[in-house]
């Protein structure tokens, strides 16, 4: 797979980077291909490169000590993970990143980005703004868990999944998501029972349709509302 510098300006943090920074970053990259089920890092190990995606898709998650996992974030084309020794020296990811398909992802030593970040501030900014942008997730994701009912914990992550990754079809109705049930609980802190009891029951409302490793949303009105804790 070849890829082609000016591609970047797809990720957001490279938004304000001239063509000679694009070019840079290709060029001091490795294009590191990765199947479905593999990792590019696991929780623990030294953060000596960041990675932008390419093409498929990933997953960010984190484990505790008895082996629990929960699913933080789903990570999409052009977007940039795995940063954080960019901007603290001798950094170990706090997560695990496993394809959830076959993928491609663009890795760019750490210490290569601190470098260029020291006389690139626009870049410096756009980074800023995708860590305070996971900053702001997580902290809603916390509220989530803190606050609301598994339902509405659910229901807000399937909306939120539809906005960064739904797919619609002209044919049909329905916003699609490539996801599993077990995906859906390690994302919203539940079991995968609750998740199945849950789909099945709007699945019987007409709510969606699920499939394997599918979900299709066919009445996102209904989901908000659920979300919002109000009555049909």
């Amino acid at each position: 797979m070849k890829l082609d510098p000016t591609d970047l300006r797809h990720v957001s943090v490279f938004q304000g980077a001239t063509n000679e920074d694009l070019n840079l970053f290709a060029g001091k990259g490795i294009l590191r291909s990765t199947e479905e089920g593999e990792f590019f890092f696991f929780q623990g190990d030294p953060a000596v490169f960041l990675y932008i995606l390419i093409s498929g898709k990933a997953k960010l998650l984190q484990s505790n000590p008895s082996g629990q996992q929960v699913n933080l974030r789903t990570i999409h084309q052009w977007e940039m993970f795995g940063a954080l020794g960019a901007v603290r020296q001798n950094a170990i990811y706090p997560v695990t990143a496993q394809a959830l398909e076959s993928s491609t992802a663009l890795a760019i030593e750490s210490k290569v980005m601190q470098t260029i970040l020291e006389t690139r501030p626009q870049i410096a900014f756009g980074l800023m703004k995708l860590m305070t942008s996971y900053i702001q997730e997580m902290q809603a994701r916390y509220r989530e868990l803190a606050t609301e009912r598994v339902e509405q914990r659910v229901a807000n992550a399937l909306i939120r999944l539809a906005g960064q990754a739904g797919t619609k079809s002209s044919k049909e109705a329905g916003i699609e998501l490539f996801f599993s049930r077990q995906d859906v609980a390690e994302m919203t802190g539940t079991t995968l029972y609750t998740i199945s009891r849950l789909l099945s029951e709007w699945e019987r409302q007409g709510i969606l349709e699920t499939g394997r490793e599918r979900i299709k949303i066919m009445k996102p009105h209904d989901l908000v509302q659920i979300a919002d804790s109000l009555e049909k």
